[in-house]
């Protein structure tokens, strides 16, 4: 399969060493490319479950024919060799409360306005929810998507889990696991451009996309997500918007 039109030398190097353990890994069911522009930069945001997943969601979007530049936590950049990799495939690191942070989302919008495909996690880690729901976003893709207007597409990731789970370090790859990605059709934000970029607004647009990929990850499940999103900020809150009190702890999803 050749490149992605324009790609790094960096980033194709990398591929051809990943993409055939990640191809003898996974059966792969991907849909939705169609959503995504060909002719304009853009936002694509996913769910986030486990470590392996944004392997998976790079694969999904370069042999669709997308360089992703992926927002990661700045940490991430000073790991020996994955630090030299990222900065190498031209990803953009993420500086959280400090002096830096404008520096990502000023990278980003020039990414976007160069063309890019900007992949971002907006949940900003690994959901906390004990099914792998999606929790609730950062404002970070809010922020980026009201001032590019450039459209987000929203994707759901499942089954990445179930080669590595969850916190986990051991990889299952026999036999090869089933990994979904869907994207959808770019999220409606229309009516919020014109606004002030308030919390109430950034919260509104973030809503949105969180959304948005539940839902496809609702299809992807066959089963409806919680009532109430899962807030890192009130984890003992009640996870059904018509319950009492705190919701009876279920089965976490390995």
């Amino acid at each position: 399969m050749p490149p992605p039109p324009n790609s790094p030398r960096a980033f194709r190097v990398v591929a051809f060493i990943l993409r055939p353990p990640l191809l003898a890994m996974t059966k792969r069911d991907w849909r939705g490319v169609e959503h995504m522009p060909r002719d304009r930069g853009f936002i694509v945001a996913s769910n986030h479950m486990t470590n392996i997943d944004p392997l998976t969601f790079a694969h999904f979007l370069w042999d669709n024919g997308f360089t992703p530049k992926i927002l990661a936590k700045a940490s991430l950049f000073k790991v020996p060799v994955v630090g030299k990799v990222l900065l190498a495939t031209g990803q953009i690191p993420v500086h959280r409360n400090t002096a830096a942070a404008g520096e990502s989302l000023q990278s980003a919008i020039a990414a976007i306005d160069d063309g890019a495909c900007v992949a971002v996690f907006p949940e900003g880690t690994l959901t906390r929810d004990p099914e792998l729901w999606p929790m609730v976003g950062k404002t970070g893709v809010a922020r980026l998507a009201l001032t590019t207007r450039a459209p987000v597409i929203p994707v759901a990731q499942w089954g990445p889990q179930t080669l590595l789970g969850r916190y986990k370090k051991l990889l299952r790859p026999i036999p090869p696991k089933k990994v979904s990605v869907v994207a959808g059709p770019p999220v409606d934000l229309d009516d919020l451009y014109d606004r002030p970029q308030d919390n109430a607004t950034l919260r509104e647009a973030t809503e949105r996309v969180m959304a948005a990929i539940t839902t496809l990850l609702e299809d992807l499940r066959a089963e409806p997500a919680p009532t109430v999103r899962y807030d890192m900020r009130k984890p003992n809150a009640p996870r059904d918007a018509s319950a009492g009190g705190d919701a009876a702890p279920r089965p976490e999803v390995p």
